[in-house]
């Protein structure tokens, strides 16, 4: 019996033991984790206007193809390629001997059926005075008067043709129609031009370049808008920017709307004007153009690294009561630079998450700091094929 209450009492403070070693070897508690910090803003408060961005090319509003009204020998080239001419200018000169020739004939015949003409004048009056006394018959008088039509007719036409000659003769003079810069001239004196042809080549050609058009393409729901908004687009302001620039550089306005949707695009053809007094545009170039939509009007803006995507919805997470974020669905109006403009959805007064969207979700406490929204001018895409360096670079002298 000893034995045995011996051995009882071993195995407790044996499991005593134990149980305090293991108490011992147990870990501490974990730390309570921290709050996620993030940083807050009201929305910034602007006005702005919608713009729209179409690209397209230069045109320029006259394009003539320069050819000879009458044909001879080109004897002399008054211009050099690829000048800047006014409206008027001298181009080129025909042989004008023939023509001065024909002229001097033309008119030579003129004025013999001018001289006809005067005596027939005299023989109706002679005849008219002769009649009265009865001294000549009515058939003379009557073939009086024919002789006068004809003379008068004839003198019509041999007018007509001095002032033909007269007008040949001038087109040997070969003249700008209009102010703008010459393409290279595909000719050189003594060679033979053909006239009064539209299939031959041209002499020159010459395109005006201040001011040039810009066509653009605006959808259906663009014209709507413009429609309902500021009427048809017509009078609109736009900017311009050339494909290596930063920025918008250039203004105009909207002088051109089409009077019909184009069905197999949706589409409608708009063109806009823009002054080039430096002649530093050329029809042809690549440009982007934006178009003022709206009137101006107060947005409230976000930057755009502060916009969620969740499926097809777009979100923004605010801090509400007790330091939870919450999601807000928002509208997406256009972007301005960084900033986003958010058409519904957002007061002025949230506190929009801008920093820190990385540690949170929906639900969570938060600590926040203040943060502020700034707008930074968004840098332009420039075409890759205008950074490419230059083939060589060479020391210079």
């Amino acid at each position: 019996m000893p034995y045995r209450f011996a051995a009882l009492c071993g195995a407790f403070f044996a499991s005593v033991a134990l149980s305090a070693c293991s108490a011992g070897d147990a870990e501490p508690a974990a730390p309570q984790q921290r709050l996620p910090n993030v940083e807050v803003a009201n929305p910034l408060v602007q006005e702005v206007a919608d713009w729209d961005e179409f690209t397209g090319r230069f045109e320029s509003p006259q394009h003539v193809s320069i050819r000879a009204r009458v044909s001879g020998y080109l004897e002399e080239v008054h211009v050099r390629d690829g000048e800047t001419v006014e409206a008027g200018a001298l181009l080129f000169t025909l042989d004008r001997r023939p023509y001065e020739a024909a002229y001097q004939a033309a008119r030579g015949r003129a004025q013999m059926a001018q001289a006809t003409a005067r005596q027939a004048e005299a023989d109706l009056q002679r005849a008219e005075e002769l009649r009265a006394v009865d001294a000549v018959s009515q058939e003379n008088l009557e073939q009086a008067q024919t002789a006068l039509a004809n003379a008068r007719a004839s003198l019509a036409t041999a007018r007509a043709d001095a002032e033909a000659a007269r007008l040949n003769l001038e087109f040997t003079e070969i003249r700008a129609p209009i102010s703008g810069q010459l393409s290279a001239r595909t000719v050189d004196p003594g060679d033979l031009v053909q006239g009064s042809t539209a299939q031959g080549d041209p002499l020159i050609t010459i395109v005006s370049s201040d001011p040039l058009y810009f066509p653009f393409y605006a959808s259906e729901s663009v014209l709507l808008r413009y429609q309902r908004s500021s009427g048809t687009g017509q009078g609109a302001p736009v900017e311009v920017r050339l494909q290596d620039e930063a920025g918008y550089s250039r203004t105009g306005e909207i002088v051109f709307v089409d009077n019909e949707i184009q069905p197999g695009s949706g589409t409608i053809l708009m063109r806009a004007e823009i002054a080039n007094p430096d002649g530093f545009i050329r029809p042809g170039m690549i440009g982007t153009i934006r178009v003022r939509g709206s009137e101006p009007y107060d947005a409230l803006l976000v930057p755009r690294t502060a916009i969620v995507a969740d499926a097809t919805r777009r979100l923004v997470y605010v801090v509400g009561e007790g330091d939870t974020v919450v999601p807000r669905q928002v509208t997406l109006g256009p972007t301005s630079d960084n900033l986003q403009v958010i058409a519904a959805g957002l007061n002025p007064s949230d506190r929009v998450i801008i920093g820190g969207l990385q540690a949170v979700r929906p639900g969570v406490t938060v600590t926040t700091r203040p943060g502020q929204i700034q707008r930074e001018a968004a840098v332009g895409e420039v075409t890759a094929s205008l950074n490419r360096p230059a083939g060589t670079a060479r020391v210079t002298d």
